[in-house]
């Protein structure tokens, strides 16, 4: 019984996301994305029931492992746009690794001045690369991968919220940086705001959050030195 309802959950979260789309799609008021409403709706929905998240994620956890085949077929847009890729791969090292550099940094900065354990300054060191990977960072470092993963949804969503208004007031126009912003500031839910914009946005998006993961891999050994 507590499967079918586990399952039940995930097919409500599919038609809740479907829903909201077809609201935002047609409003485009950043408050009716998605990534807004389907989170606090399914809050509300199990307030309101009194459902556990356990209870959840006996058919969330299907949703969630479906975030890996998904981050592998990102390689499809990158091969197509190889070449364009090739062409501005400094361009797009350069500003990642900058990017990533900035989110560690501000990150630990910021939680050493609250006085955070060490232990949730690791587990949001990884905040700004995708999902699985932040959260097998995390674990690595001795962080709480679920805190993380909390972490990495709300940069996520408050990044792809905030990334259209800083395009349109610094007056960015090219894909490529677009895509790159997007990658970095906002990884999974930035890249799939970018390939709503475009094949070339969103396959630049999905290099920079790959990068992204992989400059935050390379500080992990720096990281257990200073600890």
């Amino acid at each position: 019984m507590e499967g079918i309802e586990g399952l039940l959950w995930a097919f409500l979260t599919v038609i809740c996301y479907f829903a909201a789309q077809i609201v935002h799609n047609r409003s485009r008021r950043w408050f009716l994305s998605p990534i807004v409403i389907v989170p606090l709706t399914l809050i509300a929905g199990l307030l309101l029931t009194h459902t556990s998240v356990a209870a959840y994620n006996r058919g969330g956890d299907l949703l969630s492992d479906l975030l890996q085949p998904a981050t592998v077929a990102f390689a499809v847009p990158l091969y197509k746009h190889y070449a364009l890729l090739k062409k501005h791969a400094a361009a797009i090292v350069a500003g990642v690794l900058l990017g990533s550099s900035v989110a560690v940094v501000s990150t630990v900065l910021m939680l050493a001045i609250l006085h955070a354990s060490p232990q949730m300054i690791v587990s949001m060191i990884p905040r700004s690369i995708t999902t699985p990977i932040a959260m097998s960072v995390s674990q690595s470092l001795g962080g709480v991968p679920s805190v993380t993963a909390a972490f990495v949804i709300v940069t996520g969503i408050g990044g792809s919220l905030i990334a259209p208004h800083l395009i349109r007031l610094l007056r960015i126009r090219g894909p490529v940086a677009k895509g790159v912003l997007l990658g970095m500031g906002a990884h999974g839910a930035g890249t799939s705001l970018a390939y709503e914009w475009g094949g070339v946005e969103g396959a630049i998006a999905s290099i920079s959050m790959i990068v992204a993961a992989v400059v935050t891999l390379a500080v992990i050994p720096l990281w257990r030195l200073v600890m």
